[in-house]
């Protein structure tokens, strides 16, 4: 899976890394549906982490078509209300 953080670059994510963000994604839909700031944070932070990690960043030369579209860190909750809904940002 092809995921882009905005504004700062794409990462192929392996199948078992996307599982694992995809649990995240979720903590983080309902977190922001219960008014849990601080819980949707932490799992936006620990979902950014693993893309990194997990991930292989692509060079900033290669284009390839974005599977996810990830926020930026500087995401406020305001914002996270209206991308982290329902099935969040990655489809079950």
């Amino acid at each position: 899976m092809i995921v882009r953080i905005a504004g700062e670059g794409q990462y192929d994510v392996p199948d078992d890394v996307a599982a694992q963000l995809n649990d995240l994604d979720n903590r983080a839909v309902a977190a922001v549906e219960a008014g849990d700031q601080p819980g949707f944070q932490e799992a936006f932070n620990q979902m950014l982490e693993l893309i990194e990690s997990g991930g292989s960043r692509l060079p900033s030369e290669e284009l390839a078509v974005s599977d996810v579209i990830v926020p930026p860190r500087d995401i406020t909750f305001e914002e996270a209300e209206a991308d982290f809904t329902g099935e969040g940002l990655i489809p079950d």
